[in-house]
């Protein structure tokens, strides 16, 4: 880490906690910032951070507030348990239990960190604060997904951390479901029909282009996971959109004839979208678009819209 002050957001990204329990630990233990320029808010210190890092590791160990924070206001080189404090210019990523993130900043190592101690509330607000900053796709594409594969990643190699995926999705589907159910998009029918495949359960992704076509004003309902493609065609007869995304993480689900009945139902869509890894370039359908990633499939979604808008217009 820099060796600048950080604010209270800042260091709160940087340690995976809550921004109310940072101000609990100054208020109650001491443990606050110690840069004071007048005129400005105090600010976080190198030396802070590696007292924070302590308390943090320390409770989230068992040991209780107050006898960390003790330690902590210490500043030792070494902690109860024998861990080494790194040195005061940074701050302690996690050793082998961290989960992998690749180059995401420092927001997502946050966020990971706070998913490993099951922190529903930090986990909570660095997602909420982040799509508050930076909307849906690029929270989605800088912040959630490196987290969510690097604990993907690390279930795949050691069959643990299925509570903490749990635990994770659940507040990444919440935040995501704050934004949809935020301001109103227009009325009507939906442009835009989401659904999974059959049997596909995998909806976090899905989720994210809801509250991304919500966020954009984009019309649209959620039909949400293990699609039969019959209740599919029938939601399509029914709503007449003008264009189905239908969602596949795994090859299993990944059946084409679920994209033909589309293209071939009574009221077909004006397009058909395969979003998802299940899906294969070679086996689709002529007339399937499969987006590369999120930021496509929204903007091909807007497109859709905005041309229905001028023709409606005109």
């Amino acid at each position: 880490m820099a060796d600048e002050a950080l604010s209270a957001g800042a260091t709160a990204r940087r340690l995976g906690v809550a921004v109310t329990t940072l101000r609990t630990w100054h208020q109650r233990y001491g443990l606050g910032p110690s840069q004071h320029v007048p005129g400005h808010h105090r600010r976080y210190t190198p030396a802070d951070l590696v007292r924070l890092d302590i308390m943090r590791r320390l409770t989230a160990g068992g040991v209780s507030p107050a006898e960390a924070a003790r330690w902590a206001r210490q500043a030792p080189d070494t902690v109860p348990d024998g861990t080494t404090t790194r040195a005061r210019s940074g701050v302690r990523d996690g050793g082998g239990t961290a989960v992998p993130v690749g180059r995401a900043g420092p927001a997502a190592r946050g966020l990971a960190r706070a998913a490993m101690r099951l922190d529903a509330a930090a986990i909570s607000e660095t997602i909420t604060r982040a799509i508050a900053t930076d909307g849906v796709v690029r929270t989605w594409d800088l912040l959630l997904r490196p987290v969510l594969v690097g604990i993907g990643e690390r279930h795949a190699a050691t069959a643990a951390l299925i509570e903490v995926e749990h635990l994770l999705s659940r507040c990444v589907s919440a935040a995501l479901a704050a934004v949809v159910a935020g301001p109103p998009v227009p009325t009507g029918p939906p442009r835009i029909l989401l659904s999974c495949a059959d049997e596909e359960q995998h909806s976090l992704p899905l989720e994210a282009l809801a509250a991304a076509l919500a966020e954009a004003g984009v019309n649209h309902r959620m039909l949400g996971a293990r699609m039969p493609v019959t209740a599919l065609l029938d939601a399509v007869g029914r709503t007449g959109p003008a264009a189905v995304v239908l969602w596949s993480h795994s090859r299993f689900t990944a059946d084409a004839a679920q994209l033909t009945a589309l293209l071939t139902a009574p009221r077909r869509p004006l397009l058909v979208l395969a979003g998802g890894p299940g899906w294969q370039a070679d086996t689709l359908p002529a007339g399937v678009i499969r987006p590369v990633d999120l930021t496509e499939a929204l903007s091909l979604a807007v497109a859709v819209r905005d041309s229905l808008d001028q023709a409606t217009a005109s």
